[in-house]
């Protein structure tokens, strides 16, 4: 075993009140998306707190990396419900999203409010092509991953043409996935075999407070009234949330709608963020008609320069719903964009919570077996064809703004937006540039570019 550092004695036992204030600073500085979200964790909690060793750590990421959801979120849950009970899981999550939720829903308003304006304009104009770029790499990432073997590249080209030519919807691209992996992993395990996720554990930073053979904790084995107990507690307050938007607009109101899409966006996020937006897209955009596609794309532009997980674009999506549909009437309309906003990020990350909870020991004991991974090994390869579709869609529309499904290349084609995205996708695939720096230097060159032009 590589001995990078030692220590003598394990940690002192960690206050609930320490843990707090380390879960609200993460919610503060958690930039860079799921990578970089993961690494901070681990560089704090692993290497220099050494609340957890390097080992458990890296069960809990592969475990949480097998359930729908953003994964660096349930992390910080199974962590914080692991050292502190279900409180502390549910503190750990909760400070982890909550300020990137009231940061995005401001910034959303002074996109609505001030959007016009030219410093607003110019540096969305130079993150849109960046955060197209950003996509890019994360398929390559993902497929680098996932795609082993000629089998999970065939499943990937096959989800691209069914979502880009045929417009299946993606929770139907997820089932036929599932479907074929599971058939796979009978009729050629060797195809399917889950990936080493994010390798072994092979070092050591001293005595963990959490260490490699500390005993579980009672209240994290599994058992049939926790199970039921935890499942019957998430319904309800999943049913008495509904009941409320039900009684306030019916059925069909925007916020009930609301509530109920983005529950099944929630079930459906297998492989990250990026994987959930083309069917938040399909929703948003195509059914509802909550926002544009162009504004989808301003949306993921503010959700890359926040802190906290990606999928938080969620709650532009929302506010922008409620604004646009003036939920509270004309005279209210940023009291209605606060409401969709926070009702997209609550039905969002709720079953997330609710997975870690009622589904993790079961998750642990089925950890490794074919019959379960081989599934999201399938549905792995599939969301990468579909995040390349994204990232299609994505160039489109910022190469070609005044485009439409009708005249595909109507308009001028902005060759500085297409200079922008291919110098921000050499930074992240030839020079390893993180994605706030380059975020960063894209908004800056497109400011300068619009000021010029003005």
């Amino acid at each position: 075993m590589d001995t990078v550092s030692t220590a003598a004695t394990a940690p002192a036992p960690v206050s609930f009140g320490e843990a707090f204030l380390y879960w609200l600073k993460l919610g503060f500085i958690s930039f860079g998306g799921p990578a970089g979200q993961i690494a901070m964790m681990h560089q704090e909690l692993v290497e220099r707190r050494r609340w957890i060793s390097e080992r458990r750590f890296l069960h809990a990421l592969n475990y949480c990396m097998l359930l729908p959801g953003p994964e660096a979120t349930q992390l910080a849950v199974y962590i914080g419900w692991l050292m502190h009970r279900t409180w502390g899981g549910v503190v750990a999550g909760t400070l982890f999203v909550l300020p990137s939720v009231f940061i995005l829903i401001a910034l959303t308003w002074v996109y609505m409010a001030a959007g016009h304006l030219t410093m607003v304009a110019g540096i969305l104009y130079g993150i849109k092509p960046a955060v197209t770029a950003i996509v890019v790499f994360a398929a390559y990432r993902i497929g680098s991953r996932a795609l082993k073997n000629g089998v999970l590249w065939t499943m990937a080209t096959a989800a691209f043409v069914a979502i880009f030519a045929f417009d299946v919807p993606f929770p139907a691209i997820v089932l036929a996935a599932a479907i074929l992996g599971y058939i796979g992993g009978q009729v050629a395990p060797d195809k399917f075999k889950a990936g080493g996720g994010h390798g072994a554990a092979d070092k050591s930073y001293g005595p963990a407070l959490i260490d490699d053979h500390t005993p579980p904790p009672p209240w994290v084995r599994f058992s049939w009234g926790k199970l039921i107990g935890y499942s019957v507690a998430g319904l309800a307050i999943w049913l008495s949330t509904m009941a409320l938007l039900m009684i306030y607009g019916g059925w069909q109101g925007v916020l009930t709608q609301m509530g109920w899409f983005f529950t099944k966006a929630a079930l459906l996020t297998f492989g990250g963020a990026y994987a959930v937006l083309p069917y938040v897209y399909q929703g948003g955009v195509e059914h509802y008609g909550w926002l544009t596609g162009p504004q989808m794309i301003d949306g993921l532009a503010l959700g890359e320069t926040t802190p906290g997980p990606l999928i938080m674009v969620v709650a532009f999506v929302g506010f922008l719903g409620g604004w646009t549909k003036q939920v509270f009437g004309p005279e209210a309309l940023a009291w209605a964009g606060v409401a969709g906003g926070m009702v997209a990020a609550f039905f969002t990350f709720l079953p997330s919570f609710l997975f870690i909870l009622i589904g993790g020991p079961l998750v642990e004991a089925t950890h490794g077996d074919i019959k379960f991974t081989a599934p999201l090994t399938g549905i792995t390869a599939a969301v990468v064809g579909v995040v390349i579709n994204l990232a299609v869609f994505f160039a489109w529309h910022v190469l070609w703004p005044q485009a439409s499904a009708q005249a595909p290349f109507a308009g001028t084609f902005q060759w500085f937006s297409a200079l922008i995205g291919l110098a921000a996708a050499v930074a992240l695939f030839r020079y390893k540039v993180g994605i706030m720096p380059v975020i960063g230097a894209c908004a800056a060159v497109g400011l300068a570019w619009t000021v010029a032009t003005a």
